[in-house]
């Protein structure tokens, strides 16, 4: 009987265990990281805001862009100002 018990212990503390143990938190840390039903939802919401907010942005960079041909230079060295006063 323990003829047979030694080498399956040994077969199981030495293959088994180890793999047992690294896919169980493999799936732990991967069910914690996944998003919830809610936090899913709410970052499609905030994914479609930023598109929408992105259209706007280039309509409105077009219509400066067409109005006040020179603002693209105004607005960078006004960047620049501020950065130095940092």
């Amino acid at each position: 009987m323990t003829d047979i018990l030694v080498p399956l212990g040994t077969i199981f503390l030495t293959v088994v265990a180890p793999l047992w143990i690294i896919f169980h938190y493999r799936d732990r840390n991967r069910r914690n990281n996944a998003l919830s039903a809610e936090e899913s939802r709410a970052f499609d919401e905030l994914t479609a805001i930023a598109r929408r907010m992105e259209t706007r942005i280039i309509s409105l960079e077009s219509v400066l862009d067409a109005e006040a041909p020179g603002w693209r230079g105004r607005v960078e060295s006004a960047i620049d100002q501020s950065a130095r006063n940092l």
